[in-house]
């Protein structure tokens, strides 16, 4: 009886480390796919690792490596929880020997938006496992038009190819497309990106070493746009600086919004009062403001001391104060923050933000940043950020735009008031 009763022990016992077992992610490598509706895969890769008897993974997008922390392998059963830190996305899966599938969910500000998603470990490769040989080389700047008709947005893609691996980004008036991994296999090209927020795969045909056809973006579960492009080594973009300008008879803006702990902060605070401000208008769920908030954190350390302030105006998928509290706590920790960060209380939509600021005669897009000099007037107004993904792009800004704060420090008060 007693050596039955050690038998049904011991084969408990085993039971639950088997399922502890199964339920511990393989280190390494992985290849994830999100499926779209057209039934098309957004691919990207993923390093899972243990750390500190927990695991977690890094995205891998070009030379991006995007930290998550937030996973959780249940230790009975087979349900895996990834939670992303910024852009209010999660991955709800199920681990089926070793491969995990499920759905990516992006919680939307009246909607959840399920894709289907499937990965596996030990697998390096992101489109294709053994990929024909390249036909063309295709480094360089390109012109590139994405979609068609009135919502066509002329951009500039900036691509880096290395044997077959290709990365770059396309440029657009209102930032870029960050991080684009992939290849060129035969004459077919192939990138994608993913970080949670954005989720994209551009596939094109190679026609010759100068034109690409039968472009194909696809972003999300259900986006897709046509795209095309000619190689030109003098595309550019507009000035980001010429598309968005205060109304006639403007020279300040103004505006009072609560802080996260629901202080009422203003532009009219003496911490504001005869310096350089620089004006965020940002949102967690915005790719790009996340690339101008990591380096507006150095640039605050930096040129704090000097006599400048940051602060941002937050405008959340939703109005709601928790919400949008909720979000912006997730993202002063991720990049610790040391400035204001303000919720407005407008959502995203263009002509919200618009209403929050009056005195602008429109808002592009997301980031817009404002330069206020020590007067409290407005001198510029930028449109977009060209993050670290666009390469030269960005140390190109960070010149101009640091250029242009020292340019400001060195301006008198009292001066630029009679200017």
């Amino acid at each position: 009886m007693k050596i039955k009763s050690i038998i049904v022990a011991l084969s408990s016992a085993l039971l639950v480390l088997t399922a502890t077992a199964q339920t511990k992610l393989k280190t390494g490598i992985w290849r994830g796919a999100l499926t779209t509706k057209s039934g098309n895969e957004i691919p990207f890769n993923f390093d899972v690792k243990d750390t500190a008897g927990k695991q977690q993974l890094a995205i891998i997008n070009g030379a991006e490596r995007f930290k998550v922390t937030d996973v959780d392998v249940a230790t009975a059963g087979d349900s895996v929880f990834i939670h992303m830190p910024l852009f209010n996305s999660e991955f709800k899966l199920k681990l089926d020997g070793d491969k995990l599938t499920g759905n990516w969910i992006k919680h939307l500000a009246s909607q959840d938006v399920l894709t289907p998603f499937a990965a596996t470990p030990n697998t390096p490769w992101r489109f294709l496992k053994a990929p024909e040989k390249p036909a063309y080389n295709v480094g360089g700047r390109w012109s590139a038009i994405i979609g068609e008709g009135e919502g066509a947005d002329t951009t500039v893609g900036e691509f880096k190819q290395v044997g077959a691996k290709l990365t770059g980004t396309f440029l657009t008036t209102t930032g870029d497309y960050r991080y684009l991994e992939g290849i060129v296999a035969g004459n077919k090209l192939f990138l994608s990106c993913f970080d949670g927020g954005h989720a994209y795969t551009f596939t094109a045909t190679i026609q010759d070493d100068k034109t690409l056809t039968d472009g194909k973006f696809y972003a999300g579960y259900s986006g897709m746009q046509t795209w095309a492009a000619i190689k030109n080594g003098n595309a550019k973009l507009p000035d980001a600086y010429s598309l968005t300008a205060l109304k006639p008879g403007f020279k300040k803006i103004d505006f009072a919004f609560k802080d996260l702990v629901g202080k009422t902060i203003s532009l009219q605070d003496n911490r504001y009062k005869n310096k350089v401000v620089i004006v965020q208008i940002l949102g967690s769920w915005c790719p790009n403001c996340m690339d101008e908030t990591a380096y507006m954190v150095n640039y605050y350390k930096k040129y704090q001391p000097k006599g400048v302030e940051v602060v941002g105006l937050a405008y959340e998928r939703s109005s709601d104060f928790a919400k949008s509290q909720k979000a912006l706590l997730q993202v002063k920790n991720r990049f610790n923050v040391p400035y204001e960060l303000l919720i407005t209380g407008y959502t995203s939509d263009k002509a919200e933000t618009s209403k929050s600021l009056p005195m602008l005669s429109k808002v592009v897009g997301f980031p817009t940043t404002i330069i206020i000099d020590k007067a409290g007037d407005v001198r510029k107004i930028h449109t977009g950020f060209s993050g670290p993904g666009t390469g030269e792009y960005y140390k190109e800004f960070i010149n101009e735009f640091e250029k242009l704060t020292d340019d400001l420090l060195t301006e008198a008060p009292e001066l630029v008031k009679g200017k």
